[in-house]
């Protein structure tokens, strides 16, 4: 079945439609990783996001249930130059197709994905259609009058109890987070204690946690506003981490800025230089939006870190506060595990701050 790819800008793509056969309307993104395309498709951040593979054949080891981020996709829609019809994978529990068919999420194959990168590189991410049927009067329409909304729908229970754990309990907000973030906090035995972002000051603190993570999720970081005073509060109270979105809000609770980049950093081999160790680590990323950097220069904060391709800004920490974040994901799944020591950063923080009550 024939399968339409319409983008903002006129170029039109034909290829052919698996899963589901559903049209789509979303932001048109890219993702540069040779494997993971599991988890790019679970990941909360890629909510709202038709995500192109630039890797040519995606599909090969299959769909295993226990490596997704999330129980169901996130992206919109995915666009794959081959899709891989065999599997070689024992861990497998179907292929993407069966995958993609069950959990009604469109795909095209036999597009030319380098092509369609490239254009993406040079013009920016922007908007595209998926249609069986091309008609321009709707795509015209749709791109005229239809707005976007990516920002994540929180519908966990507040102060819910990810675990047993009889370590530490760090209060997560959740913006959209990712399973392997939360198995990256229990397995230093972290008590994780899950709360909407919309969230109060007053209900976090009620479970006294020892810290607070700020988690990733999709979209601009101005449309989760509403969190950002309950941030200034917890800070000033707790160690705090921040995790990609994380990072974006603390940054805004903090008074610098962020824009949106022309088209994100998507893939597992950003190299970052962490200067307070003054090291380089290949990092997993998948954000639209960065901070500002000259906008830091009226605040209390710091950059720690910074991509050494482009220069965007990586990692901040506040100067008076026991608290920090990074733009990247350190939990690393798929992907290096080169700056997984920032969740063991985040619990000697919040060692050294009850040392520091202790002594008060």
């Amino acid at each position: 079945m024939k399968k339409y790819l319409v983008l903002e800008d006129g170029h039109v793509f034909i290829g052919e439609s698996f899963g589901s056969h559903r049209d789509v309307y979303a932001e048109i993104v890219f993702n540069t990783g040779m494997t993971g395309y599991q988890e790019t498709i679970t990941d909360n951040s890629y909510k709202g996001q038709i995500v192109t593979f630039t890797y040519p054949i995606i599909g090969n080891y299959g769909i295993n249930l226990e490596d997704s981020e999330n129980d169901k996709p996130a992206a919109e829609a995915i666009i794959v130059h081959e899709l891989a019809r065999r599997i070689g994978n024992k861990r497998a529990d179907m292929t993407l197709q069966e995958y993609a068919v069950k959990n009604d999420l469109p795909g095209i194959s036999g597009i030319d994905t380098r092509e369609l990168t490239e254009i993406i590189r040079n013009k920016g991410s922007m908007k595209a259609v998926i249609l069986s049927e091309f008609d321009w009067k709707k795509v015209n329409a749709l791109f005229n009058n239809e707005e976007l909304d990516n920002t994540y729908q929180n519908k966990n229970i507040h102060g819910e109890s990810m675990d047993n754990n009889d370590g530490r309990t760090v209060a997560v907000i959740n913006f959209g987070i990712k399973d392997s973030i939360i198995a990256a906090l229990q397995k230093r035995n972290i008590h994780v204690v899950m709360f909407p972002y919309h969230a109060s000051y007053e209900e976090i603190s009620a479970i006294n946690p020892s810290g607070i993570l700020l988690s990733n999720g999709p979209g601009n970081p101005e449309n989760y506003a509403v969190a950002i005073p309950t941030i200034q509060k917890l800070e000033a109270k707790y160690p705090l981490m921040g995790i990609c979105l994380g990072h974006q809000l603390f940054a805004l609770a903090n008074g610098a800025k962020t824009y949106k980049m022309k088209y994100g950093h998507r893939g597992f081999n950003h190299a970052v230089n962490d200067f307070e160790t003054n090291k380089s680590n290949f990092t997993s990323q998948n954000h639209g939006y960065a901070v500002d950097a000259i906008s830091i220069t009226q605040t209390n904060l710091q950059i720690t870190q910074k991509e050494i391709n482009d220069g965007t800004v990586e990692g901040l920490k506040l100067v008076n506060r026991p608290a920090f974040s990074v733009q990247y994901h350190p939990d690393a799944c798929p992907g290096p595990h080169d700056a997984e020591y920032m969740f063991d950063r985040f619990i000697n923080m919040m060692i050294k701050n009850e040392r520091s009550l202790q002594n008060a």
